[in-house]
Parts: structure tokens; sequence; C-alpha cells
């Protein structure tokens, strides 16, 4: 029997995620990927001392890093230090790098939600009745607070951001594989993110939704590019997911679940062809 691509598939099966459950996700996508590699699963704390004997390591729901951030860290160092084929690959642009891209994104002109992170700079914002305020590290909404204008100055500034507060119609997500479309969710209530459906877009959607993807330059992998549809009817990105976006596959039909595994099946193939160096 010829050998088989080992994975290590690094997931935080526990973890609390507010209207989501990582467990199922996960246990659903390794029962798939197991008819094509040889799989084990582990928390993302045990995946530096495990890593060596895999041919890749998949991280996906492993939770906000920001939890374990000198772990990850050392993960990362010893992945690079030691060519690790991760997937994703480290060389994610969006959250995998930190909240940096929304500032370079604002000042390139990209169709986003305005984001400062100087107080000189807060002319900047357009007047909202408030503006989020949170950590540049931050994930999960940990950290989110809502502030009046006139607090913003006397704020500690250097690892937060600064972002107002947009009254937006609904939220949508735009699921990638490599550079391809997978299917779109929405949540139709601004209350209740989590709450999704089925999304049908148009060639609008998906052309902005594109832009961050070929901004971000990742050869291989998962990407989720959330985005929230102003009263005005444009959309502007709220977060470019590159390092463990949550794909909520139990919101869509049998046919887009099989053709989502089967184009992460042939994705990984692609990636562990493409050697060390992907």
């Amino acid at each position: 029997m010829p050998a088989r691509p080992s994975v290590l598939y690094v997931t935080d099966l526990a973890y609390p995620a507010r209207g989501r459950r990582y467990c199922d996700e996960d246990i659903l996508l390794t029962s798939r990927l197991r008819t094509d590699f040889d799989i084990a699963l582990c928390h993302p704390l045990d995946a530096t001392a495990l890593m060596d004997r895999f041919d890749a390591v998949v991280v996906r729901n492993s939770g906000p890093v920001l939890h374990y951030q000198k772990e990850y860290d050392a993960f990362r160092a010893q992945a690079t230090a030691h060519g690790t084929r991760v997937y994703n690959p480290l060389t994610g642009r969006g959250d995998m790098a930190g909240k940096q891209y929304l500032l370079d994104l604002t000042a390139a002109g990209y169709p986003v939600i305005p984001t400062v992170d100087r107080p000189q700079d807060l002319g900047r914002l357009p007047d909202t009745g408030l503006y989020a305020v949170k950590p540049k590290a931050g994930a999960d909404s940990i950290g989110l607070t809502f502030l009046p204008h006139d607090r913003l100055a006397g704020l500690d500034y250097g690892d937060i951001l600064v972002q107002p507060r947009i009254d937006f119609r609904y939220e949508v997500s735009f699921y990638y594989v490599d550079d391809t479309f997978q299917y779109a969710l929405h949540a139709p209530d601004p209350e209740r993110r989590w709450v999704l459906q089925p999304y049908e877009p148009t060639g609008a959607d998906l052309d902005f939704a594109r832009r961050f993807i070929d901004w971000n330059t990742l050869d291989h992998g998962i990407q989720r590019v959330d985005a929230c549809r102003t009263q005005d009817g444009d959309l502007l990105l709220v977060e470019l997911e590159d390092l463990n976006p949550y794909l909520s596959l139990d919101h869509v039909d049998d046919r887009t679940r099989d053709t989502f595994v089967a184009a992460m099946t042939a994705s990984l193939h692609r990636f562990l062809a493409a050697g060390p160096g992907a």
C-alpha cells in the first residue's frame, strides 16, 4: 500500500465560540479529508511538539491566538526554521499578521471601514455617534468598546485601532479556497452575527471580495472575506480572515459542502506537491 500524505490538523475542539461549534465543523472536515490523507488532530498548544512528524500542518479552528500568543509565536518560528508546510501558509497579510492591514487598506483607498491608530488621524474618520475601539491583536470582539468622539483623544494609542461605528444593513461573508470562490453567507440581523443564511452574490459583490483575495497574494489556503452592507448599499470590508476562518459549513446545503471539501482536498494536494517553499 503506497504511503499517503500525513496531516497534523490543529483545532481547539473545546473552544467556547459564541454561536459556533468548532468541534462539529472539524469532525466533519477531518472525516472527509481522511479519504485522501492520514490525519491526526491536536490542540494548538501541542502543535509545535508534534508538527515535524507530518508532511503538513493544517491550522483550522484553533481559536484566537491572543490566548496563547507566546506559544503561537514559537510555532511560527519553528515552522519557518524547519521549512514545515503550514496550511494556510504563514505569509498571509490579513488577520494572520494582525490588524495592520486595515490601516494599509484604508491608506490605499480600498473599500474598508476607515481605520486609524493615531490621535492626529482622528479627523480622517467620518462623523458618527460612536466609534469602535479595538486592540490591534484582537479577535472575536475581545476588547472591543464603543466610545463617543470626545473620549477618543484621551485614549492610550499604540496598540489600538479606531473606526466609526457603521450603521449597516447586514453582514456578509465570502469563502474562498485558494483563489476560487466557494459560497457566501449573510447575517440578516445585525445583532445576531452567527445566525446565517445562504447568500447569492452579485457580480459586483464578487468583484469586491476578489480585490482582497488578490491583495493578500496567498497561493494556497482558505480565506473568508467579511463585509458589511451600508445603508447606502455599498460593501465595506470588516475583516480579512486568513489564519483560521470558521466556515459555517452547517449553514450550506449538501452539494455546496461537498464542493468545498473537494476543493480543500485538491488544494492540499497541490500544496503538498508544490514543496516546502510553497
